[in-house]
């Protein structure tokens, strides 16, 4: 769930690079549904998103049996402490600041 046009160009080259294929929802309700029709390797959070609401698909992920399993990493400027704290406590698999992310987003594509 991503509305950052940059770090969506990032994955989605470092995914074609790897043969692997990406979508990205805008909404919340949309990415729950792209996940019951079609479960992914990986779901990856923007929780700087103003315009979705990443810790709340989170939790309706981990309330959904068929989707709890997912797992999930999650990108964020280093400065929100508090919301990275909120995304671990909710039961997000990784939290990364988005440097970290980059750096280390074909290795996290990789062994998705």
């Amino acid at each position: 769930m991503l509305d950052d046009l940059l770090f969506s160009s990032k994955i989605r080259n470092a995914s074609t690079q790897l043969g692997l294929a990406v979508r990205f929802a805008r909404t919340s309700s949309d990415a729950l549904a792209e996940m019951r029709s079609s479960v992914p390797a990986l779901v990856i959070f923007d929780l700087d998103s103003r315009r979705t609401d990443p810790l709340g698909t989170l939790k309706e992920m981990k309330r959904d049996a068929s989707l709890a399993a997912i797992p999930t990493v999650a990108f964020a400027s280093h400065v929100h402490t508090d919301l990275i704290e909120a995304a671990r406590t909710a039961g997000m698999d990784d939290v990364l600041p988005r440097s970290a992310f980059t750096m280390r987003l074909a290795d996290i594509l990789r062994n998705a």
